[in-house]
């Protein structure tokens, strides 16, 4: 005979909302990652942090989007921030995708600076209705129903071998949500209880479609004020993308035997799920923390310009110094970019429109200031395998 699944009416059904047991290993390490985190942005100028960010933000969208099995290539993400998108309706929506992606974490972003907290029920429901609110109801069509921006599902749902709570449960369940994890917490509590958070909100699964994406977010601007958008938990996951799915599903399991903790579910497998989101945040930091090293920009920039010069792509050997003091600097009037290369004038200036041209070189306008950038066809050299799915060696389908 089948054994019947569990029917999900109370909060109590999803305790321990957070691990009980050997909180000072995820605290020690959570101290070390949070100084190190803090020193990503200490070399470079302010304008190329932003820029960066505004990279990591399109690449959060597609690693975010490719755990779903939706990956667009970052060639037509990139397109589309353009507002260019294809002629074929399978690619444009996919596109719309990213953008909505995009454009929806800079809106959450904004309202977590503002001083919205971020583990809330009402976030997780603005940052589904940010991302839905921005597609067409073509693109939010699931099973032949439209997912309405925000809602609350109003059926019984099965994900794999869990069903999640009923749909006339779910208040109780997310108010029990706000009281675990919207209060303040010391700040070496802070991954553990975004790990948690995440897991339960999860479980829990309170949309139609599109839960994944909203929790990914979520938690994206949980670390905001940590990672500064600087390096990406999402990227990791989709690094790890059958761990991530594995350890998500373990921490759902029932709780084994007296000594697993007290709750309804598994605290040795929550505190797995906990320790896991730890390292891949710590392998995020680590890794950007090398890319971001002063010496090893400045040989890389070294490097993409010496290869472009030696394939006769208009760049010349002259242009590596100017590049690394916008790198640090930041915006720079053009004639004294122009002076930095030590060429005569009209090869300095021919120089910098190429730079220009090719967006490694980016301007407001031609006689304003010019500031470093980071095109994707240049990421091989200055940010090796941040993105590697941008590289131009990658093929993507034509817009």
């Amino acid at each position: 005979m089948q054994k019947t699944l569990a029917q999900y009416t109370q909060p109590h059904q999803f305790e321990p909302l957070l691990p009980q047991k050997r909180l000072e290993e995820l605290r020690a390490r959570t101290r070390a990652l949070i100084g190190q985190s803090l020193r990503l942005a200490g070399g470079a100028h302010a304008t190329t942090i932003a820029s960066l960010r505004e990279l990591v933000r399109a690449m959060n969208s597609y690693y975010s989007n490719r755990i779903e099995g939706q990956g667009t290539h970052p060639l037509n993400i990139e397109r589309a921030l353009r507002g260019d998108f294809s002629d074929r309706p399978d690619v444009a929506r996919l596109q719309r995708l990213a953008l909505a992606h995009i454009e929806a974490e800079r809106e959450l972003e904004r309202r977590v600076d503002a001083g919205t907290p971020p583990l809330t029920a009402d976030f997780l429901r603005q940052a589904h209705a940010a991302v839905y609110g921005r597609l067409p109801a073509e693109d939010r069509v699931l099973e032949g129903e439209v997912v309405a921006p925000g809602a609350l599902r109003g059926r019984a749902v099965a994900v794999g071998r869990h069903e999640p709570p009923l749909a006339e449960a779910l208040p109780a369940f997310l108010a029990r949500f706000d009281e675990a994890y919207s209060r303040a917490c010391p700040l070496e509590d802070t991954l553990f209880t975004v790990a948690a958070a995440h897991q339960r909100m999860a479980w829990v699964h309170p949309f139609l479609d599109g839960n994944g994406r909203a929790c990914r977010l979520q938690t994206h601007c949980a670390l905001w004020p940590l990672s500064a958008g600087l390096w990406s938990v999402s990227r990791g996951f989709s690094r790890e993308r059958d761990r991530y799915y594995a350890l998500l599903g373990a921490a759902d399991s029932p709780r084994q035997g007296d000594l697993d903790g007290r709750g309804n579910l598994s605290e040795k497998a929550l505190w797995a799920w906990c320790d896991w989101f730890i390292a891949v945040c710590e392998d995020q930091v680590r890794f950007m923390a090398g890319l971001l090293d002063l010496d090893g920009m400045k040989t890389r920039i070294q490097a993409l310009v010496a290869f472009r010069t030696a394939h006769g792509k208009g760049y010349r050997a002259e242009a590596a110094l100017p590049l690394y003091h916008l790198f640090l600097a930041g915006p720079t009037p053009r004639g004294e970019f122009q002076q930095m290369t030590g060429l005569g004038e009209r090869t300095a200036r021919a120089l910098l429109s190429h730079l220009i041209e090719s967006g490694l070189v980016a301007s407001e306008g031609h006689t304003a200031p010019v500031r470093f950038a980071f095109p994707l066809d240049a990421l091989q050299f200055l940010l090796p395998e941040l993105y590697p799915e941008a590289s131009t060696g990658a093929s993507a389908p034509t817009a």
